[in-house]
């Protein structure tokens, strides 16, 4: 993860992604620890930095919730975060290496030394680049940074010194010149920067200028230090009234001045300056609209100083007479051969560049190479759809502007360049506009529909003004249209976004066309098997398709067309009328390749085909939109369900069953999954009852007993219990008996959960080892996981949480790494527990709340009872009775209307040592008596003893100590007779209601403790 404090503060992980860090207090907290990263800043320092002279009143509580808010935000932008927010004596520390902070890596930059001017001017430039505003921008008036901001702001002056003073001696007079008016004027009395500024304007030929700040600077630093110019300046002016006037400026370039400000930009002018130095041609490649010319022209303006003998761009607008254009540019007369190039430009440092060369590749490539050779000081710098084709050629593609990831925050999003153009020219062109709350979402879309392509964010911010940034988003279906015009002034083709993409079309060949065409049926690109496949598209074609930019090739080796090109494609391939046949081999194709996925889904090649499947997940979409009957969503049942896409499963299956409802064994199939996907996003229907009404439609023995595992193990935690179980024995027989070893597996581990309702843990483990032993020998990751879920819960349950935590630590990698979302979420709520039963109460909250946030965003409504259930418990733990109650009746309606018996069970009881706590005799009676009759009617023993102590908690509360006595002996015969006698770590409760009975009576209780508070009950 890395680190920006040189500007706004600011976080992005290892691969350039944003991280939000929400709220003003916790990015204070973060503020503080990057002003000693790597060294621990005092508690003290840090309640000080957050609330000054009103802290909260308990401020150790809150700055710890606060650092566990970092530690979260951290997480969960890149996996290991919050380790990097480390306690450290006498406070925290930001863990966080040198080279992880950009402050540190500019110090680094600035203590390294380069002898050569041209090897300082880089090293010095790169260090600058890394800044992005004043430093600490957003705490410029907070004290803790104050001596933070006063030290990087002296180095940046230094930096930006030592650079102008490197570019000096490079010959850069003039750039210098103009880049440090600003600075000198925000640091009036600084002489070195001073001294350079007229240095600069003496050696570009600017004298007077020169001699007259010189005098102004003197009479400032006379009246407001009563000094005199320093020894440097002194100097300075000595050798300026010695040398006289400056030598003849060099040829005065021509090129276009630029209107606006370069924006998103500032590494591809350097890489483009850096190749120019070491290649003689070098051609920008990219689509149309990318901004290629304005990119050349920015590179050729900062190389001026490189190419003293003249810089010159022709914009190649005819289609003839290549050589006539730049002969006229260059000032030189034409002659029936070309123009005399050799004589005029050999012995000449100069630089040329050749715009929009296109549509006149030949005479390019050959008036090019006839230059390069004749003219050795020669460098040429091309703008071109496709490359010219010629002998020492060095290409580089320009692509489009960053696009916003997936926050829409305003803050996060300023981290796009895209979005930083289209907010600057919507600004321009409706004052008023600005980027915030309201507005972020739709740019951001804006961006992404339009591909932070320049020219078509440029064109559409000119309609903010008459549609809003809202209504915009909304019309982009129509983008030619609402493009259309807005861009007076520059070439035709560059007017509106259609232009753009006209000009490109017209210079493609018949089968180019055919092929770009066809290629709009795929939706987020697609592999060259498939575009051969659906648009009989060969590589050698797509090659071309390619080198003209109109195709992008992913380093995954996929083909994609930008979103405004498939749209242009889309109309053509309709004007072709070839739309209906090429969507149904789209159709096709890609329902064969569900097929065959499903078929690999389960066994050692999982996770490449859910890759795959991943790939091609808008191709897929497409293909589902366009009406597939029942073969593809039945094919990719299992890749949704390992995927925790449960409600986009639920809505594909629900509406391939409304448009064909004849029956058939493929409808029944898909009957069932609608039935799972429907448990699985939880919305209050009975479990039990859905699973016999999908059942009752099966007749195929092995069809059936697929079903009756699948919707066991769905809500194995939900409904008849009891009834649950028979179905999963049913089922593993027909497998055992097909000889259907990955079935055997699955039903077995769901057997071995199912055997925790009636406290059975020698049965729940020889049923989860077999379970194990066979998906390993199958190689099936989700299988592996699945197997080790009951293996967790029996170490929880004996106590040994040290195994308990690396079977979940293994699952939780398992589970990231196969990106299986519900199943990490379960895990990261497993350790939380694990935390918990430990006292490790803060990283129990923290894991919960990152189990509940993914099972959210992933609709898995189990992970999110079992996370929330968890931060109840910890808050009971912490003390925090008001959270714990909020928090354990959270789920109460949602378990009451899928048959959750078990959970309310679990629920209840804990809601009655919340009452009981609170010292509510009569409200913890009456809750632990409804979840006792709850625990009898699943019949786990476990559940039941909980109950029971909580019942004697009640009565000892209301004074009845014998009685509370004889319940918790009761409870601790039901845990002994299971085999789950409790732990140390568990008897929290058990051993205050025993203390209470003794201390008000003298009865010494005989105890076995409550349940453990990991998934003690199946659905708690």
């Amino acid at each position: 993860m890395r680190f920006g404090v040189l500007g706004p503060l600011a976080v992005w992980t290892d691969g350039g992604a944003p991280v939000r860090v929400p709220e003003a207090k916790v990015r204070t907290l973060l503020a503080v620890l990057l002003t000693r990263p790597g060294e621990p800043v005092s508690v003290d320092r840090l309640i000080d930095a957050l609330w000054g002279d009103r802290p909260p009143r308990n401020p150790l509580g809150t700055l710890q919730a606060r650092v566990s808010q970092l530690r979260k935000a951290l997480e969960v932008g890149e996996p290991g975060g919050r380790s990097l927010v480390a306690a450290r004596p006498p406070g925290y520390a930001l863990d966080a290496a040198p080279e992880a902070v950009d402050a540190a890596r500019f110090a680094a930059a600035l203590g390294r030394e380069a002898a050569d001017p041209l090897a300082r001017r880089r090293l010095l430039g790169d260090a600058l680049a890394l800044w992005r505003g004043p430093a600490f921008a957003d705490f410029a008036d907070a004290e803790f940074a104050r001596a933070a901001i006063i030290e990087l702001e002296e180095g940046r002056l230094v930096a930006l010194e030592r650079h102008a003073r490197a570019r000096l001696d490079l010959g850069e007079h003039a750039a210098v010149a103009a880049e440090l008016a600003a600075p000198a004027a925000r640091h009036p009395l600084r002489e070195p920067l001073h001294a350079l500024h007229l240095r600069a304007l003496h050696l570009a030929g600017r004298q007077d200028e020169a001699f007259a700040g010189y005098h102004a600077l003197r009479e400032r630093l006379a009246e407001e230090l009563g000094a005199d110019p320093g020894p440097e300046l002194a100097e300075l002016h000595r050798s300026m009234l010695a040398e006289g006037p400056a030598p003849p400026p060099r040829a005065a370039p021509r090129l276009p001045a630029a209107l606006d400000e370069l924006i998103g930009r500032e590494d591809a002018v350097e890489r483009g300056r850096a190749l120019l130095a070491g290649h003689r041609l070098v051609t920008l490649t990219g689509p149309g609209g990318v901004g290629k010319t304005r990119l050349a022209v920015e590179i050729a303006s900062r190389s001026i100083a490189d190419h003293p003998d003249g810089v010159w761009m022709v914009e190649l607008t005819g289609p003839d007479d290549v050589a006539g254009q730049v002969a006229r540019t260059l000032g030189l007369r034409e002659e029936s051969g070309g123009a005399p190039f050799a004589e005029a430009l050999r012995g000449r440092r100069a630089l040329l560049v050749l715009d929009n060369c296109e549509h006149v590749l030949e005479p390019v490539a050959e008036l090019a190479g006839r230059l390069l050779a004749d003219a050795p000081g020669l460098r040429v710098l091309a703008t071109s759809g496709e490359p010219l084709g010629i002998a020492g050629e060095r290409l580089e593609a320009v692509p489009p502007l960053d696009l916003p990831g997936h926050e829409t925050a305003p803050d996060a999003l300023r981290e796009s360049s895209a979005v930083r153009l289209f907010v600057a020219r919507a600004a321009a062109a409706s004052p008023g506009f600005a980027l915030d709350d309201g507005t972020a979402p739709w740019v951001a879309a804006i961006c992404r529909r339009l591909d932070g392509v320049p020219l078509a964010l440029e064109l559409a911010a000119t309609r903010v003004r008459a549609l809003g940034a809202r209504e915009l988003a909304a019309r982009l279906d129509d983008r030619f249209r609402v493009l259309a015009g807005g861009r007076r002034g520059g070439p035709t083709r560059q007017r509106t976004l259609r232009a753009v993409i006209d000009w490109s079309w017209e210079l493609l060949t018949g089968p180019e066309r055919v092929a770009l065409r066809r290629l709009a049926v795929h939706a987020g690109g697609c592999t060259l098997d498939a575009a051969e496949a659906v648009g009989d598209t060969g590589v050698d074609v797509l090659a071309r398709l390619v080198d003209r930019s109109l195709v992008v090739r992913t380093e995954e080796g996929r083909y994609r067309l930008l979103e405004s090109v498939a749209a242009y494609a889309l109309e053509r391939l309709r004007e072709a009328g070839e739309e209906d046949e090429l969507r149904r081999r789209h159709v096709l194709h890609y329902t064969g390749l569900a097929e065959q996925a499903a078929q690999r889904l389960r066994g050692p090649e999982q996770g490449r085909w859910l890759k795959l499947l991943d790939e091609e997940a808008a191709n897929l979409r497409a293909a589902l939109g366009d009406g597939t009957g029942f073969r593809l969503v039945n094919a990719l049942a299992w890749y949704w369900y390992l995927r925790g896409r449960f409600g986009e499963a639920r809505r594909a299956f629900a509406g391939a069953l409304s448009a064909d409802r004849q029956a058939s064994p493929a409808r029944t199939e898909a009957a069932t999954w609608l039935t799972a996907f429907t448990m699985l996003v939880g919305e209050g229907a009975d479990s039990e009852e859905l699973r016999q009404a999908a059942l009752a439609e099966h007749d195929d023995p092995f069809a059936k007993a697929r079903a009756e595992w699948l919707l066991s193990h769905v809500h194995w935690a939900y409904g008849d219990l009891t009834e649950n179980e028979r179905r999963v024995d049913r089922a593993l027989a027909v497998f055992r008996e097909r000889d259907d070893r990955w079935f055997t597996a699955a039903a077995l581990a769901t057997r071995a959960k199912l055997a925790v309702g009636h406290g059975d843990l020698g049965s729940m483990e020889r049923d989860a080892v077999r379970s194990a032993a066979l998906f390993a020998e199958i190689g099936d990751p989700w299988g592996r996981l699945e197997a080790s879920d009951a293996l967790v819960r029996r170490a929880e349950i004996t106590g040994d949480y040290a195994e308990a935590a690396r079977l979940l630590r293994d699952g939780l990698r398992l589970a990231e790494e196969s990106r299986m979302w519900p199943e990490a979420s379960f895990r990261l709520a497993g350790l939380g527990r694990v935390a918990l039963l430990t006292g490790a109460l803060d990283e129990a909250r923290d894991l919960h709340e990152r189990a509940l946030d993914l099972a959210r965003r992933h609709m898995a409504r189990s992970a999110e009872e079992f996370a929330e259930v968890g931060l109840g418990l910890v808050a009971r733990a912490r003390g925090d009775l008001d959270a714990a109650e909020r928090h354990l009746r959270a789920r109460l309606d949602w378990l009451r209307g899928i048959g959750g018996t078990a959970g309310l069970a679990f629920a209840h009881v804990q809601l009655g040592f919340v009452a009981e706590e609170r010292g509510d005799a009569d409200r913890a009676l009456a809750l632990h008596t409804e979840g006792l009759a709850a625990a009898r009617a699943v019949g786990d023993p476990r559940a039941i003893a909980l109950a029971l102590e909580g019942l004697a908690g009640a009565r000892s509360l209301a004074g009845d100590h014998a009685a509370a006595a004889g319940l918790l002996a009761e409870a601790g015969g039901l845990r002994a007779a299971a085999g789950a006698a409790l732990p140390p770590g568990e008897r929290r409760d058990v051993d205050r209601i025993a203390g209470r009975i003794r201390d008000a009576s003298g009865v010494v209780a005989k105890t076995g403790g409550p349940a453990s508070p990991g998934r003690s009950a199946p659905a708690g």
